[in-house]
């Protein structure tokens, strides 16, 4: 009798676990802010639901590497530059890109125009603030592309390790500093600065853009039938959130605010920053751009004499994942 009584309970855990939807863990590369919209509005909106997904939302910091989530088991998905998840896999962790919201990159250079700067030759002898743990890559990769060395000198430029703030810039320690068209170009803006002060260059105007903000999971997991179709339907829904806030932007920043648990981001600084989110979004309906791939690789492996890879990534990237979730 008890025999039966464990096959019949066994059965009703079976048939619980066939409706239960599936857990989807995901881990920002940064705070939660409207650089990750399209996700939030796809919790929100019930658009992972509605593909059975339990999406839980991890947001970064300065102190998380999402590669080293994803190989720890930490998250199923995460978003990540494409030189930083390049960089991860030539170094063992075998990262996976299945898909592309971001179509171009936000990254660029904000100098002050009084410094005469008009172009990268009037870059040399000049200090300019540059992120590192990864993101300076794109950078010595212009440098060098431009024959500018990068270790100061009259004919050459001194790299300020930029922290996440306009810190430098605003202080006069730098003529030039990172930023991201969405966010920090607009903290400079904020503390007072006029658009007519600043001169900027757009790595995207300059041919050395790299990927931003794709989508990646460990190789491993794609052998696995059950993780890619839930992938498909992460995608998919993930790319139905973002062109709904594409076509909503001020709704999508709400939604954002209304997720974030800090508290420390404003409403006026969303509305802006997702309205210039949607430019960088705009055109890719999900699907890696093999071209844009190759121009990312080229120009991460003409970094000098430090390049972010030595070698021409194989098996970086996979339309298995948007061939089904897009069609």
């Amino acid at each position: 009798m008890k025999t039966v009584i464990g096959a019949v309970a066994g059965l009703g855990l079976m048939t619980g676990a066939t409706w239960a939807a599936d857990e989807v863990t995901l881990q920002l590369q940064w705070v939660t802010q409207a650089q990750f919209a399209g996700y939030y509005v796809a919790l929100d909106k019930g658009f992972y639901e509605e593909e059975n997904l339990d999406v839980t939302i991890q947001p970064g910091g300065p102190d998380i590497a999402p590669p080293q989530v994803l190989a720890g088991g930490g998250a199923d998905v995460m978003l990540n530059w494409m030189p930083s998840a390049l960089a991860a896999r030539e170094k063992g962790v075998p990262v996976v890109n299945i898909a592309q919201p971001f179509k171009s990159s936000g990254l660029m250079l904000t100098c002050w125009k009084d410094t005469g700067i008009t172009g990268p030759e009037d870059f040399k002898g000049r200090t300019i603030g540059v992120w590192f743990f990864g993101n300076e890559y794109p950078f010595l990769s212009w440098m060098s592309q431009e024959g500018i060395p990068t270790d100061g000198g009259e004919n050459g430029v001194t790299v300020l390790k930029q922290g996440f703030n306009v810190d430098p810039l605003l202080q006069r320690q730098a003529d030039c500093i990172s930023t991201m068209t969405y966010n920090e170009y607009w903290q400079v803006i904020d503390a007072g600065v006029s658009p007519d002060e600043l001169v900027t260059f757009k790595y995207e105007d300059m041919g050395v853009a790299t990927l931003e903000d794709g989508i990646y999971v460990l190789e491993e997991n794609l052998e696995d039938p059950a993780f890619v179709d839930k992938m498909v339907r992460f995608v998919r829904a993930s790319m139905k959130g973002w062109k709904y806030a594409e076509e909503n932007p001020d709704e999508a920043a709400e939604i954002v605010l209304d997720n974030d648990d800090t508290g420390a981001q404003t409403e006026t600084h969303q509305k802006r920053m997702m309205g210039e989110i949607a430019k960088l979004t705009a055109g890719s309906n999900g699907a890696l751009d093999p071209a844009d791939f190759e121009r990312t690789v080229s120009t991460l492996l003409a970094g000098g004499s430090d390049p972010v890879i030595t070698a021409e990534p194989v098996g970086a990237w996979t339309h298995t994942i948007t061939d089904q979730a897009l069609n």
